[in-house]
């Protein structure tokens, strides 16, 4: 899988760099600057605002168990998606980082992995619904569009994969304890939890409706408000389109991007996404990946503090456990905490 992934990492990078040069990188960078460190910083904050709301989510699901505030869980987002979005080939992988994080920070490990798995899955399932939503405006809007059988196939396949995964969350007792097995072999060694632990922790969440209701709508609302980032960049760029066309291009982006998992990023992917369906909207090649370019930026202004946060707390942590006793003192055993928020 590493490898598959490499090898579409390279593919997207060599398609991005040749529709660059196809379009013209004057022109592009001439889009680009338009929209400028404003356009940048716009659409960072509002990122920013998106994964609060959907930190905020993640926590609710946790409920009053966690020991921890809504700030932890926040931070876990950060981590979650700048490992994703930064570091695409890590063994890692962003959700295992996010889930690290909040533990680190004092939430149960078993706890933490659990959160994430119902987060991704109620994550997922709000992202199904965003893409009815835009591709019922597309059709409104572009009634001519080729687009709509594909993703309504697409999405026909992810709803039935979010209900059958949201059903074994609930009721599949053996067809669960393989499935928290599965999901949590690569988190046993980062988190120390336990598969059965995650598993009965699964099975609590699902107890407390109102907190898996919580987390779905606010993921839902983090989805539409999202669109808002593509709407002020393009409006600095002189692109007068509504909200609704933005929110119709926005959810078959990022539907695209779902299809084309195997691509790291969605390298190339995406910059071919926007040409292909900015071009019914009145969006220029140049102006469309201008602005794919600046989502780009996004990702490292909002990824890149947080990783190096990351490396320097891991570090002291490691260099903290190898620190030798002084002679004739017994090295301290380390202690894993399970509640509260430690300073950090």
């Amino acid at each position: 899988m590493r490898h598959a992934a490499l090898v579409g990492l390279v593919a997207g990078f060599v398609l991005a760099a040749a529709l660059l040069v196809h379009f013209g990188l004057k022109e592009v960078g001439a889009a680009l600057g338009a929209a400028g460190a404003t356009g940048l910083a716009a659409i960072s904050l509002l990122h920013l605002a998106a994964m609060a709301v959907m930190g905020v989510g993640w926590w609710a699901l946790a409920g009053g168990r966690s020991g921890a505030g809504p700030q932890t869980f926040i931070w876990g987002r950060l981590m979650r998606d700048a490992g994703s979005e930064v570091l695409p080939l890590s063994q890692v992988g962003g959700y295992v980082l996010g889930a690290r994080a909040i533990a680190l920070r004092g939430v149960d490990a078993a706890l933490a992995a659990a959160t994430t798995i119902a987060d991704v899955t109620l994550e997922l399932s709000a992202q199904v619904v965003y893409t009815m939503l835009g591709l019922a405006l597309l059709i409104g809007l572009r009634p001519e569009t080729k687009l709509a059988l594909p993703v309504l196939i697409g999405l026909a396949v992810a709803l039935v994969a979010v209900v059958g995964f949201v059903l074994m969350q609930r009721n599949g007792a053996s067809q669960l304890d393989r499935l928290a097995t599965r999901l949590a072999r690569g988190w046993i060694t980062a988190l120390s939890a336990a598969a059965g632990a995650v598993q009965a922790e699964i099975r609590r969440i699902h107890a407390r409706p109102g907190g898996v209701s919580i987390c779905f709508l606010l993921h839902l609302a983090a989805w539409i408000g999202s669109s808002a980032e593509a709407w002020v960049a393009l409006r600095l760029m002189g692109v007068t389109l509504g909200f609704a066309p933005v929110l119709a291009i926005e959810s078959m982006l990022y539907a695209i991007r779902s299809v084309a998992f195997v691509v790291p990023n969605a390298i190339g992917v995406q910059e071919g996404a926007y040409i292909m369906l900015g071009a019914g909207f009145g969006i220029t090649p140049d102006q469309a990946l201008a602005l794919s370019l600046l989502k780009r930026g996004r990702d490292l202004v909002l990824g890149i503090p947080p990783l190096l946060i990351w490396q320097f707390v891991e570090t002291r942590r490691f260099w903290g456990r190898r620190v030798p006793a002084r002679a004739g003192e017994v090295a301290p055993v380390p202690v894993v905490k399970r509640s509260g928020t430690p300073p950090c």
